[in-house]
């Protein structure tokens, strides 16, 4: 092969830069996609370095397509004649050559096999096509020291880029350049589709080499597009069969799992589906999925690709696990013994149907995928309803329809994963199971309800990935932030984080905990039922009540241990709220959570557990109220209207001229809801002499706000607006966070 030319190559790329391949691009006829009539670019800088046009050279390309190989070559070259033999193909290149400005190139609607000697001689001729066989008639019009480059058919459906010099004898010499590679990755797919630009192309294939994620996983997050329309045209431009789970369960041969590597299947984005006459068919969610190793490694004919949706193939990775795992009984970490669950299973009512094991893996993968905190299955009369709980609301599933009959055994089925008695109807209970998902292991909490027309499910998912949410992202302004970090350092002392259920509590402490167990000087001992999060260099212990062991029998043996800091996991009862003051008396800090709807109500809630008031207000060093308000959406944020009857309540005397507040208009990474996650709205109370003092001569809850306000209280209500107006929540969440006395500033003063 002849050392390519460096000037050369720099015009060909200077002319490649000038001429973007989506100025070539037609959608708007939906019968002509002219991005797959365009060569990929690492094929055309090949083929346009190895022909090496220089400005003198007269140029003839049998083949036009969507143009953009002609309009490179006339950048190049002092004149072009392109020749195509599909007429709608060549109006399209011709209106681009016009808008162009490209004088110097002549369009033909002919036949290419024969050129046009009329226009010839030329120095260099192109056939893009490998239709055209006989060479002999373009060969003819080559000038002196004149070269042909064509695309030819090689062995296998692979492509050659070949060149036909003229010897001086006269005798055409043929000789083989390269193998040629004409197919596209999906971010040219979708650059050829009109989807993303060349700048969003380039800054997603950064992104992807810098996560080692296939482009797709990138690109799909900043498109505006459900995945199910997406991954079927993906797989329709890159002529790939696309298929939903449904249809893809029956054919499934899960023994063939157990033949490849995990490792290999996971970073190469397949699943084996099934073998038929030595062809191996898999499933993808990447287009760009290489399946060449597998013939290397294995004994099969062929690989046909099928693509699904990410969340397609995710379900049916676990589907294909949970089968190779045997009994459903065994599913989800549960162990009983294998008589029992084989008496269980005879019992009137464990009829399980396999796809009720599948019914049910899929309605958890959806709530993983959607990042749901929990998952309700209820019965009524007529209908089954399934909804999720994402940032606090629940949406229903409206792609599941469940008969009772379904709906009773998929209950037997999550009865039996959390090793409950699936004969019991009549009474509640709870059980505890695992789930894998995505890498990711999910402690789930699963509560049975009997109900009217049947039992309702409850299940709480816990992500187990070890990803403990820092400080500096709880949401907390900075004053707020140091003063918990300075509490975390005292010697001794009570800390109270305060919050009704599911508001984020134990989220606050595992942070302050984890930042403890960083630094590493200070030993950290939990009490906990359960325990959410495990935490390396903290030694943590979870309640048993089945044999007598609660939170106060775990504090009272902690401090025999030499411990700086504890962490209760719940002040529920006077024993606990007792040895929760003595631990702290005996020098110790001390964190705990309490239920309760401020900070200054969980002195109200302290009182009610009998604790004698004075220990109370001599450890008591600060109260963390929160709750979860939802998050907008920063990929659509955009300022927005306040609502009037929301201002009034915030603002009784008129709102300042410079108050703004933000809402997201919906987008493909929110799904439409203009909101995603949650942020903890906070109030802090610390504790001062004269708030000791009203604690001691127990004041009423009133007055004592009215001390802590005048103390410098950091109402729920600051907070929010706060937030609100640096744009992290909508200015709805306020009424849904603070109740409607506490959306007016509060009066201050002692009283």
């Amino acid at each position: 092969m002849r050392r390519q030319d460096p000037a050369i190559a720099a015009q060909v790329t200077a002319a490649m830069r000038d001429l973007p391949r989506d100025h070539f691009i037609e959608m708007s006829d939906p019968s002509l996609v002219l991005g797959r009539s365009i060569p990929p670019t690492n094929a055309v800088s090949e083929i346009l370095n190895h022909a090496a046009i220089r400005p003198e050279h007269n140029v003839l390309l049998v083949g036009t397509g969507a143009g953009y190989l002609a309009a490179l070559a006339s950048k190049l070259g002092s004149r072009v004649v392109a020749l195509e033999i599909s007429a709608a193909m060549a109006k399209q290149a011709q209106r681009r050559f016009n808008e162009l400005g490209l004088s110097n190139l002549i369009q033909r609607t002919t036949d290419g096999s024969l050129g046009a000697p009329e226009l010839g001689p030329y120095d260099r001729i192109f056939v893009s096509t490998p239709r055209v066989v006989d060479k002999g008639p373009l060969i003819a019009q080559l000038a002196d020291r004149g070269r042909l480059l064509a695309i030819e058919q090689g062995e296998n459906d692979t492509q050659i880029l070949t060149r036909y010099e003229v010897s001086e004898l006269g005798t055409p010499l043929r000789k083989e350049l390269a193998m040629m590679d004409f197919s596209r990755d999906t971010g040219l797919t979708l650059l050829d589709m009109g989807m993303v630009d060349q700048v969003m192309l380039s800054e997603a294939r950064r992104l992807a080499r810098e996560k080692k994620l296939p482009v797709i996983k990138v690109l799909r997050d900043k498109l505006n597009m459900e995945d199910l329309p997406l991954y079927r045209r993906l797989a329709e431009e890159n002529g790939m069969p696309f298929a939903a789970i449904d249809d893809l369960l029956p054919q499934v041969q899960p023994e063939l799992m157990e033949g490849f590597s995990r490792s290999f299947l996971d970073s190469h984005h397949l699943i084996p589906l099934r073998v038929t006459d030595h062809t191996l068919q898999v499933v993808t969610d990447d287009p760009d999925s290489n399946v060449d190793d597998i013939y290397h490694m294995y004994p099969y004919d062929q690989v046909c690709k099928t693509l699904v949706t990410p969340n397609d193939f995710k379900r049916l990775w676990t589907t294909v696990e949970l089968s190779l795992q045997g009994n459903a009984h065994q599913l989800w970490g549960a162990r009983p013994e294998e008589e029992e669950t084989e008496d269980l299973l005879d019992r009137e009512t464990t009829q399980i149907e396999a796809h009720l094991i599948t019914l049910c893996d899929a309605l958890l993968l959806d709530a993983v995928s959607e990042g749901a905190s929990d998952l309700h299955i209820e019965q009524y009369k007529s209908h089954v309803r399934i909804r999720l709980r994402v940032d606090g609301d629940l949406h229903d599933l409206q792609h599941y329809r469940l008969s009772p009959q379904e709906a009773r055994g998929l209950i037997n089925v999550i009865k039996i994963r959390g090793d409950m008695d699936i004969a019991e109807k009549r009474l509640p209970q709870g059980g505890r199971s695992q789930l894998t998902a995505g890498g990711v292991s999910y402690d789930l909490r699963i509560q049975i309800q009997p109900s009217l027309h049947g039992e309702a499910v409850v299940i709480r998912l816990l992500p187990q990935s070890g990803n403990i949410v820092a400080i500096d992202d709880l949401g907390m302004s900075p004053r707020l932030m140091g003063a918990y970090r300075r509490m975390l350092q005292n010697p001794s002392g009570l800390v109270l984080v305060v919050g009704p259920t599911g508001s984020g509590k134990s989220t606050t402490l595992y942070a302050g905990l984890s930042e403890l167990a960083k630094d590493g000087r200070r030993k950290v001992l939990t009490i906990e039922d359960p325990i959410e999060y495990s935490i390396d260099g903290i030694q943590q212990t979870y309640t048993r009540p089945d044999i007598g062991f609660n939170f106060a029998d775990g504090m009272r043996s902690f401090v025999r241990l030499d411990p700086d800091v504890i962490l209760v996991g719940e002040i529920r009862d006077t024993e606990t709220a007792v040895e929760a003051i003595r631990a702290s008396q005996t020098g110790h800090v001390v964190l705990s959570t309490l239920h309760a709807n401020d900070a200054v109500d969980a002195l109200q809630r302290i009182y009610d557990l009998d604790v004698q008031a004075n220990s109370v207000a001599s450890e008591l060093m600060a109260v963390i109220a929160q709750k979860l308000a939802k998050r907008v959406c920063p990929h659509c944020r955009r300022e927005a209207e306040p609502d009037p009857q929301i201002i009034a309540e915030l603002f009784p005397e008129g709102a300042p001229d410079s108050f703004r507040c933000y809402q997201g208009a919906g987008c493909e990474s929110c799904s439409g809801r203009g909101t995603k996650g949650r942020i903890g709205v906070v109030e802090y109370m610390q504790v001062n002499s004269e708030i000791r003092t009203g604690i001691s001569l127990r004041y009423p809850i009133a007055q004592l706000r009215a001390l802590a306000l005048d103390s410098g209280l950091i109402t729920m209500r600051d907070s929010a607006l706060n937030h609100v107006i640096d744009g992290t929540i909508p200015l709805s969440e306020l009424p849904r966070v603070l109740p409607s006395d506490r959306m007016a500033p509060e009066k201050r003063g002692a009283g």
